[in-house]
């Protein structure tokens, strides 16, 4: 399980044990109530129309049943969802994709780092390019653990807000009117499954492109076919950056693709590939 996932887990339980899930389906119950009523008033306001009325009972229904298990189901669709992303890892044999990284990483540097830091100041005196090699490699060790922890605390943060808000918004489902905040709800929880999916699929790419360890890096002499004949520590900063811009790059592409503009995330990618060449290049 990928670390995020496991912070998500906690969270629910967390949000479980405070008694806060319980509060918010008993209030949901009364709102499923009042808007099966308003869905029975808006069929009969049609002219008696039966069908409608059947088909919001049924929803009526079928909702009761999952607020008597909520948690439980909640819980269910998410492990599903992580089942999906983690067969795609396992095809390739592909591990956590920054817990893999940061830890060879770690014991990169527990054997050279002393050489590499004298390499880098050594190339600060020696050219502003030495510099820019310096200050990339900096910031691209500080970006990785920072772009990954906002990831894990903006999926825990988001999955945690679609289990508190969804039996409010679900209960509006048997209602006409107001059933359009219901599925934009089940859009949204698709979604948040969807980082989980793209996230392995980032890490399976990795293996692919073998970008996926230390030594794979160094031994390739570039990432992912680019930047040849660059220092090993300009190397792994530059597939630092690589799996932060990855990482980042995923809360807005599942929205795009789970709303269906996938054209519009291509050239989004295409430009942002772009101007991050162009950064490097100068």
């Amino acid at each position: 399980m990928f670390y995020f996932q496991q912070m998500f887990l906690n969270a629910l339980d967390g949000i479980d044990s405070h008694g806060i899930t319980s509060g918010v389906v008993g209030i949901a119950g009364t709102i499923l109530i009042i808007s099966f009523l308003y869905g029975a008033y808006q069929s009969f306001s049609s002219g008696g129309d039966v069908r409608a009325l059947g088909i919001s009972g049924i929803k009526y229904l079928l909702l009761g049943l999952v607020f008597t298990s909520y948690p439980t189901i909640f819980r269910d669709i998410n492990t599903m969802f992580n089942s999906v992303a983690h067969s795609i890892t396992s095809f390739v044999s592909a591990p956590d994709m920054f817990s893999n990284w940061m830890s060879q990483l770690g014991t990169y540097w527990s054997t050279n780092g002393t050489q590499s830091l004298w390499s880098i100041i050594g190339g600060i005196g020696a050219s502003l390019s030495g510099l820019l090699d310096a200050l990339l490699i900096v910031v691209a060790f500080i970006l990785l653990p920072i772009t990954y922890a906002l990831f894990a605390l903006f999926y825990s943060l988001y999955g945690s807000v679609l289990y508190v808000t969804g039996p409010l918004a679900l209960a509006l489902l048997p209602a006409n009117g107001v059933g359009q905040l219901a599925r934009t709800y089940l859009v949204n929880m698709l979604v948040f499954q969807a980082w989980g999916i793209l996230y392995a699929i980032f890490s399976a790419l990795m293996v692919v492109l073998n970008t996926n360890s230390v030594s794979n890096v160094l031994n390739s002499g570039g990432v992912a076919g680019f930047f040849q004949n660059s220092s090993q520590d300009l190397l792994l900063a530059l597939a630092s950056i690589l799996f932060s811009i990855s990482i980042g790059l995923i809360p807005f592409l599942a929205s795009r693709i789970v709303r269906g503009d996938v054209g519009g995330t291509v050239m989004v990618m295409v430009r942002s590939a772009m101007w991050s060449w162009a950064g490097v290049k100068k």
